[in-house]
Order: C-alpha cells, then sequence, then structure tokens
C-alpha cells in the first residue's frame, strides 16, 4: 500500500494535463451511472443482428498475409458481433487459388453481416464487357451477404498501374443495380466524399455508405510513395484534399434533417476513426442509424496471434460500456 501511494505521488507530477487539451466533446457525469450499468444490446443492421457498433472496414487483398489476418478477423466477429468486409477480392476473379484466403463465412456464422468488395473501375468495366455476372458468382461462392464497391478515383489516377474511369462512379453504381438484387455498399478508401456525391449515393437503393472518410490511412499518399520524387512533389497537394468523418455526418444529418429523399439508411462511419471514444461520439451524433468502422487498428493486432486481436477488441467494447454509463454527447 505504502509502494503503491508513493507512485501516486510520482505520476502525478508526470501526469499534469492542460485545460486545453481536454476532451470537449463530451459531458463526464461521474454521479449517474456505475461500472456495472454499461450494457450494448443486440441491434439490426445491414439485415443481421449485430452485438456491438463496430465494423471491420475492408482493408487487405492479395497479399502472403491475408488468410491469416481475414481469418483472425473473421473470428474476432464471431466471437464479438461484429460485422466485416473483405478487402478487394479482385485476385479471385483472376486466381482460383487465393479463394481460401476469402472464404470466411464458416468462421464468422451465418448471423452476422460479411461482405465482399470490388473497386469501381473492376466494376465499370465489367459492366461494359458483360461479365459482371462473374462477379455475382463470386458473391454467391463466398456465401457473402452483398458487395462492398469502393470508389477511389484520386488513388487511381496517381497508381502508375491504375484504371482510369470511363463514367462517373454515381452511374455505375446505379447500372449495376439496375442489373441485379444484390445488396451493395459504397465506400470511399481515405479520402471522404463531398455533399453531392454524399446527397446522390444516399438517393440510392444501398444498404449503407460507409464514409471512409479524410484522417485514417491516405491511399493518394500511398500511391505517391510509390512514384517518383518529381511526381511527389507535382501532386502531392492531391493527397491533403478530402472530407472528414464529422463534416460528411453534417451533411447526412442535413439530410435527414430537411427530409431530403434518402433511400440508404444505414452508415457505417470510419476513416480517423482512431478510438472507441471516436466511434461512441459519431455513431451518437449520427441521426441514421450507424455503426463505426476501424481498418488499420484491427489490421495492427490481425497479422499474428489470435490473442492480441482479441484484446484489443475486448479493450474497445469495455470502452464503449464505460463510455456508455459515464460520458454524455454535447449538443
Amino acid at each position: 500500500m505504502e509502494d503503491r501511494k508513493k507512485d501516486h505521488i510520482d505520476l502525478a507530477f508526470k501526469s499534469q494535463v492542460a485545460a486545453p487539451h481536454s476532451d470537449s466533446r463530451f459531458s463526464y457525469e461521474p454521479l449517474m451511472g456505475s461500472h456495472m450499468q454499461g450494457v450494448l444490446e443486440p441491434f439490426p443492421f445491414l439485415g443481421k443482428t449485430m452485438r456491438v457498433p463496430i465494423w471491420v472496414s475492408s482493408m487487405t487483398g492479395g497479399t502472403a498475409l491475408a488468410r491469416t489476418i481475414n481469418t483472425n478477423l473473421a473470428r474476432a466477429c464471431n466471437e464479438f458481433g461484429m460485422g466485416m468486409g473483405l478487402g478487394s477480392c479482385r485476385i479471385l476473379l483472376e486466381k482460383e487459388e487465393y479463394f481460401a484466403d476469402f472464404d470466411m463465412r464458416s468462421i464468422i456464422g451465418d448471423d452476422l453481416p460479411f461482405y465482399a468488395n470490388i473497386g469501381i473501375a473492376q466494376l465499370e468495366r465489367m459492366l461494359q464487357d458483360g461479365t459482371y455476372h462473374k462477379l455475382i458468382g463470386l458473391v454467391e461462392r463466398l456465401r457473402a451477404d452483398g458487395l462492398i464497391i469502393h470508389v477511389n478515383p484520386i488513388q487511381e489516377w496517381l497508381q502508375p498501374e491504375g484504371d482510369l474511369l470511363h463514367h462517373a462512379p454515381f452511374s455505375i453504381v446505379e447500372e449495376f443495380l439496375s442489373l441485379t438484387k444484390m445488396k451493395v455498399i459504397v465506400k470511399e478508401v481515405g479520402q471522404g466524399m463531398g455533399p453531392e456525391s454524399i446527397r446522390k449515393i444516399l438517393s440510392l437503393p444501398i444498404e449503407a455508405l460507409e464514409f471512409a472518410a479524410f484522417g485514417g490511412t491516405n491511399f493518394a499518399s500511398v500511391e505517391l510513395q510509390r512514384s517518383t520524387p518529381e511526381q511527389q512533389e507535382l501532386f502531392g497537394p492531391l493527397a491533403l484534399i478530402g472530407h472528414t468523418a464529422e463534416e460528411m455526418l453534417g451533411v447526412v444529418n442535413e439530410m435527414v434533417d430537411s427530409k431530403q429523399a434518402i433511400q440508404c439508411k444505414q452508415v457505417i462511419i470510419s476513416g480517423g476513426v482512431k478510438t472507441f471514444l471516436d466511434g461512441y461520439y459519431l455513431t451518437n451524433r449520427c441521426k441514421l442509424p450507424s455503426i463505426y468502422g476501424q481498418a488499420s487498428g484491427f489490421l495492427k493486432f490481425a497479422r499474428g496471434d489470435y490473442a492480441e486481436l482479441k484484446a484489443y477488441t475486448q479493450g474497445q467494447i469495455n470502452g464503449l460500456l464505460f463510455a456508455k454509463s459515464f460520458l454524455r454527447v454535447k449538443e
């Protein structure tokens, strides 16, 4: 006891935090909850029942570690009740030997959302050449609930081997929806979307919009780092273009408040969501049913032993339970 008190004294001198560093998003109400009070109730989302408001955002495609990563992530989803989006499944349309790296339905289980993933440029090409049925077949073989279409014109334009779009992504998604009854989620890949794009995509009968907003992994920056110094200097400013999750959330809420026509009524808030406090804040402010997604946070712990990923996920949930008991989101 004496040693602990001495440690507290020593640590107190090292733990001074200036007032400007306080997190002003919340009211801390220490008298209004208990450590045993917080409960996360199961809730419907994407046509399934989730137990926690956390989404494993798409992250890895055809890498050597894909099977380990996807297996660990699917296992965590099954254990804790999360939903999962696969990384780009483009490689499965070209090389059958990688199928097992993505075939995670038996691990995640039938009761949780599980989505395949393809890029907008690949979808455009398959619509143009009439092979989009192969994509539908792949989703069925994966026993996925539907398809995430990732929209990434900045990344494709900066990528040396990138695919340039011939049509606006909105019209590509619209055409695909007209040809199939498949459930679709649309996301960006790290820059987010501006208000016109948000309004247009929410007018379509898709299952959810995933923000993938500015503030997380920046794939424009990733591609620039693969280019020459001259290109990095010339096009570097493009990597700074984007919209934060909070900015995108403002547009969504404005649409709800103004009673604009919305067919897509679910949101996955991702991009710059570093902690459970970010997720708790943003989902509580959202006026549509929402969950929060993370990619790099999960990826950090999914590449090795499952115990590390389990501890990280449990920590997120414990944090959400604490927040629900003692924190109120300010208006």
